[in-house]
């Protein structure tokens, strides 16, 4: 396997690779809980904390694979209505508004997790650094930013093709 069939299987599932032992771990640590509550009357501070985070991480690595996808919510009440030109700078325009705010949380987003690292915030079960959970929020950003700016390329070439823009499939065909 080349490299370049690695990176464009990392392009192709990257999303994936990191949802499912996410998804993984907060079916583990939940169904472990619930157990361990239920049948043994013990709880951990840990579990629900690992649970919480990797959640929030799925989140935005979620947020990334939609905008893959074509699958993030949007109004598209006028996208049937109109012809594939339009329906292509209509897509382009939304896409570099959502870059545009994305670029902006993600600046604002980083300032959190640079606070963190300067005062040294644990979180209070797992008492490792907070900034670690923190940075969901800027790496899910940037990964929209670098989805975004795929999607911008793609529909201004198949514009230039002629081609109808991608419309998107299921998040897990």
């Amino acid at each position: 396997m080349t490299i370049r069939n690695i990176l464009h299987n990392i392009d192709e599932n990257g999303e994936r690779y990191l949802l499912l032992p996410l998804y993984a771990l907060i079916v583990v640590t939940i169904f472990m809980e619930v157990f361990r509550r239920f049948l043994l009357s013990y709880s951990s501070i840990w579990a629900e904390e690992i649970a919480r985070y990797a959640f929030i991480y799925v989140s935005w690595i979620g947020a990334s694979a939609a905008i893959k996808e074509r699958a993030h919510i949007r109004i598209d009440l006028i996208l049937p209505m109109v012809g594939d030109k339009l329906r292509a700078v209509i897509m382009i325009f939304g896409d570099i508004i959502t870059i545009v705010l994305a670029v902006l949380a993600f600046w604002w987003s980083l300032e959190s997790v640079l606070v963190s690292l300067k005062f040294g915030s644990v979180t209070h079960g797992l008492r490792i650094s907070l900034a670690w959970f923190l940075a969901a929020v800027p790496l899910g950003f940037a990964m929209m930013i670098a989805r975004l700016i795929q999607s911008i390329i793609r529909d201004v070439s198949d514009l230039k093709a002629g081609r109808p823009i991608y419309k998107g499939k299921k998040l897990f065909d």
